[in-house]
Formats: structure tokens, C-alpha cells, sequence
């Protein structure tokens, strides 16, 4: 039976406060690894990594040097890929070994939610598992979407049979269904989920566990259903989750796509989305981007090793583009920034916070995001976050 040592969550700040919607630079990917960075935050080793969604961006490829290399973990660690909903990521926790960094994400409400397990901690187990047919929601190959617009059917049919069916007492917390519902199903402790997808069910633990609740926790996705007992113990809770605001407002000028060239992303692709730099053993200098050296006698220097760089810094100017570029969201900033305790200064673009708002000596932290989908191909790489924007 698993423990739970960390809990990290993470919203966009974006939206409603009970809707948060992603940036345009986010994705389920980003939402990730904001979410398991925040769980790792407190230290803990890994050992192999779970991500559950409905929502992935790369279905005929894999997702998981991108996971790994933003959350600064091995390349060799095991990734499982798991596409479902609320009953996926309980399923995943409840079976977990130690050592397990468990991560459910979700786009509409937007959201992600990690947990990582080891020997001690929150102490949970298995309280039920029931899988049913009742596909009222169904998308095919092409992503179109079907809703049997039945909500009476699925409620009756598929929720509430499927808890008689498992023989589920009244659950403390239900998760994967909205708010309304939830209280309706539950003992009346329910807490409010800003996700109803496969991180809600994580969100409801983090919750549960703030509140030192034990108790029947559910997670549903039609007529399927899992469900773990929070036993007792503790975990550390990390949350980033910024206040709420209105999306600004963007003009968008379609233009011509600009092909990938996956031999260069190939090349850029561990300092670009590991953050590292280039640095020589004769020097304390670091280059970034990581660049070949030509001495003073002609001679051509290659052999640099790539050292992690410093994810906070200060910036040191700043713009605001107005005018309209094709392909591109505008208006938008753009910063040079001065990490900390290094000479780098890395020029990126401005994520979580308006264009204009931000000024010369502004803190921040560079953050993983999306900054371009290039032939079908999400291109990652990092943004400068204000402290005002993540606060």
C-alpha cells in the first residue's frame, strides 16, 4: 500500500477562479511539469514517472524526453504514458511503488496535479475498482467529438450504478464529475476541484490531506470508477496556483507556417529544454546557447560539457510588440533576462503576465513552455515568469 510524501498542484492563471484556462503557451505538458516541479520541490528521490491525461500533444510519438528533461530528471527513467480520466490517476496512485512521481493533467478545465509516493507518508489504499460501458462521450481518430447529450443517463446509468455496483459507501470526496454532482454524492465534506479530468482526483487528495480528512475518496470518468481510503499520515503540500484573471485580449494574423527542421531541434533540444549551458573545462565562462570555441591559434574547441543554469533571475530590459506578426499572438513581451549568480543573460518571451507590465529589475523564474508548434511539432523552451504573475 502506497504513502504519499509530496503533493504538488498547479493552475494557469488564466480564466475563472473555478475554470482556469491554459495560456497559449501551455499545454498538457507544461501543465506537468509545473505540477510535478511543485512536488519535487521539497526534495525526494524518483524512480519512475506515471502521467495520466485525456489530452496529450504527441499520441504518435512519446512525450517523455520532453517530461523528463523540464523536470531535470534522468533520461533513463521509466515514463508510463496513460490516457484516461479521474479513475486512471487513482488506479496509478493505488499501485504505485515508492519512488513513483504520479502526474494527471487536464486542458478544459485547465490543471495539473502530481504526487510523489515513498515508504512513509499520507498512507492510502485500495477501496474500489469497477470498469462499465457507458460511452456517452466518444472522439475518433480525426478528434471529432461526440456527445450523447443524455446528463440524466449518465448520472443514473453511470455514476450512481456504478457505485452500487463496486459497493461504495457514500465517498467522502467524488472526483471527475462537476461540483453539483459531487455534493450530491458525497457525505458532505466535498471540496471544490478546478479540474473534473484526471487530475481532479489528485487535487481532492491534496485537499483532503491540507484538511487532515481521512476518508473514501472516488474518482469517476463516466461509467467507470476507482476509489482509495486515505488512511492517515501526512505530506508536504506545494501549490502554485496564482490568483485568476481574464485572458487578454490578442490579435491574430494567420501566416505561413514555418517548417521544422528536426536536425536542429535535435541538436538544441537538452540545453534548450533542460536549461543548461555550454561551459569548457579551461574556463569558468558559460555560453548559451552551448557553442563551439575557435582559439587564437585556429584551433576548433568542441568539447564542452552542459551545466544546469540558474531558473531565476532579474531583467534587465524589456519590449512590448504591438504591430501584428503574422502567425504570432500580439501583443507580446519579450525580456532579456540576468539569471542569478552566472554571467548568462538569455533573451526569452513573457509568460502569465500582460504585455507592458513588465519592468527593468523585475523578478521572475524561467518556466517550461510551448513556444512554437512547428510542422505538427510542439517546440519547448522557457519563458521568463514575473514574481507579480506567480504570486
Amino acid at each position: 500500500m502506497p504513502h504519499v510524501a509530496a503533493i504538488g498542484t498547479y493552475l494557469p492563471g488564466w480564466g475563472a477562479p473555478h475554470r482556469r484556462v491554459a495560456g497559449d503557451d501551455e499545454d498538457a505538458i507544461t501543465l506537468a511539469v509545473e505540477a510535478g516541479r511543485a512536488a519535487l520541490s521539497g526534495g525526494g528521490a524518483v524512480e519512475r514517472v506515471v502521467v495520466v491525461s485525456r489530452c496529450l500533444p504527441l499520441t504518435e510519438s512519446s512525450n517523455a524526453a520532453v517530461l523528463l528533461a523540464g523536470l531535470g530528471l534522468d533520461p533513463e527513467l521509466e515514463v508510463d504514458e496513460r490516457l484516461g480520466g479521474a479513475p486512471a490517476t487513482l488506479d496509478a496512485l493505488s499501485s504505485a511503488r515508492p519512488r513513483t512521481l504520479i502526474i494527471g493533467m487536464d486542458l478544459d478545465p485547465a490543471g495539473a496535479a502530481a504526487v510523489l509516493t515513498a515508504e512513509e507518508g499520507l498512507h492510502v489504499r485500495t477501496a474500489a475498482r469497477i470498469a462499465r460501458s457507458l460511452p456517452v462521450r466518444t472522439r475518433n481518430a480525426v478528434g471529432v467529438v461526440h456527445d450523447y447529450g443524455d446528463p440524466r443517463l449518465l448520472q443514473q446509468r453511470g455514476v450512481v450504478a456504478s457505485l452500487e455496483a463496486a459497493w461504495v459507501d457514500t465517498p467522502l470526496a467524488v472526483a471527475g464529475v462537476e461540483h453539483e454532482q459531487a455534493l450530491e454524492l458525497s457525505a458532505g465534506q466535498q471540496p471544490r476541484l478546478p479540474t473534473v479530468g484526471a487530475s481532479s482526483g489528485l487535487f481532492a487528495l491534496a485537499d483532503m490531506a491540507q484538511s487532515q480528512i481521512t476518508g473514501r475518496l472516488v474518482g469517476v470518468e463516466q461509467a467507470s470508477l476507482s476509489g482509495i481510503t486515505v488512511v492517515g499520515g501526512a505530506a508536504r503540500i506545494y501549490r502554485h496556483q496564482p490568483p485568476a484573471r481574464a485572458m487578454p485580449e490578442t490579435t491574430f494574423i494567420a501566416g505561413t507556417d514555418l517548417a521544422i527542421s528536426l536536425a536542429a531541434y535535435e541538436r538544441a533540444f537538452e540545453a534548450k529544454v533542460r536549461w543548461e549551458a555550454g561551459k569548457y573545462a579551461d574556463s569558468d565562462d558559460l555560453d548559451f546557447p552551448p557553442r563551439y570555441r575557435v582559439g587564437d591559434d585556429g584551433a576548433l574547441a568542441t568539447d564542452y560539457e552542459l551545466v544546469p543554469l540558474p531558473r531565476t533571475g532579474t531583467v534587465y530590459t524589456a519590449v512590448s510588440v504591438h504591430m501584428p506578426v503574422p502567425g504570432l499572438r500580439t501583443p507580446y513581451a519579450l525580456v532579456i533576462v540576468e539569471l542569478d549568480e552566472c554571467s548568462v543573460r538569455a533573451l526569452v518571451k513573457v509568460t502569465g503576465a500582460e504585455p507592458d507590465t513588465v519592468r527593468i529589475g523585475d523578478r521572475g523564474r524561467l518556466v517550461l513552455r510551448r513556444i512554437a508548434v512547428r510542422s505538427g511539432v510542439p517546440d519547448y523552451g522557457y519563458a521568463f515568469e514575473p514574481e507579480e504573475a506567480a504570486a
